[in-house]
């Protein structure tokens, strides 16, 4: 039994820091490395990568909206034109950078808004999908575990990935819960590995309203802007191996 455990890296904006990367990069399995447009500045992200590449972690093109205000956390109804565009320049610029740090892009997640809202809106979702399409048909797209973007990337002839939140409430339906609703993040390290370690053996998440959603996932995120990730991400990842889940990237480095 394995699992991928990854993270969203590369966020702090000049003199702003956002999160710990370097403690991150130490747990996790796979880096989510913000491409300029929801956060994260060339030297910063040029970095983060270098610090990747240094640990054999894998790397992924974090796409967003442009958005960066609001860290990318506003929905947005972006033209399919654009939106696309916008994906291709932002796997683009994270490409050249890697190549700068010696390591690549090995795969696409789409970051806060936009992530959500192609989950399940069939338009953006085309949009992103035709974006990494256009780069490369063999990177894998990042989705959430359940949500219709998965079969429409499959539908398309790219490679998906099912994702599960450590750190996020699911309503009953496997959708996230509202960040403007209470509890909607999750902070307690234990209850959090205790969640997940369900997730990875059994299938299975509890809901906010306290039912049962089955979840098949290939990789665990922790949002590494969330207050105590690193404690979070190190519970999760000892409660994992504790157990004889083996972690790695789901793709090579």
């Amino acid at each position: 039994m394995q699992i991928d455990l990854n993270s969203d890296l590369g966020e702090g904006f000049g003199a702003w820091a956002m999160g710990d990367d370097a403690a991150m990069l130490d747990i996790v399995t796979s880096a989510n490395i913000a491409c300029g447009f929801h956060a994260g500045d060339p030297a910063g992200i040029l970095r983060t990568l270098r610090a990747a590449a240094a640990r054999g972690v894998a790397i992924g093109a974090h796409v967003g909206y442009r958005d960066l205000a609001g860290f990318g956390r506003r929905a947005m109804d972006v033209g399919s034109e654009d939106l696309t565009a916008e994906v291709i320049y932002q796997i683009g610029a994270l490409q050249a950078l890697a190549v700068a740090a010696g390591t690549r892009v090995a795969y696409v997640k789409p970051h806060g808004a936009l992530y959500n809202t192609i989950a399940r809106d069939a338009r953006q979702a085309d949009a992103v999908i035709a974006g990494v399409r256009a780069v490369d048909p063999s990177l894998p797209l990042v989705c959430l575990a359940g949500a219709p973007i998965c079969d429409r990337a499959r539908a398309a002839g790219q490679p998906v990935i099912a994702e599960a939140f450590a750190d996020r409430a699911y309503t009953a339906s496997g959708s996230l819960l509202s960040r403007t609703l209470p509890n909607a993040v999750l902070h307690d390290p234990a209850f959090i590995a205790t969640r997940m370690l369900r997730l990875v053996q059994e299938g299975r998440v509890e809901a906010a309203d306290g039912s049962t959603v089955t979840l098949s996932a290939q990789s665990i995120c922790v949002h590494g802007d969330s207050p105590g990730a690193v404690a979070i991400a190190a519970a999760l990842r000892k409660a994992l191996e504790a157990a004889g889940v083996a972690l790695r990237p789901f793709t090579a480095a």
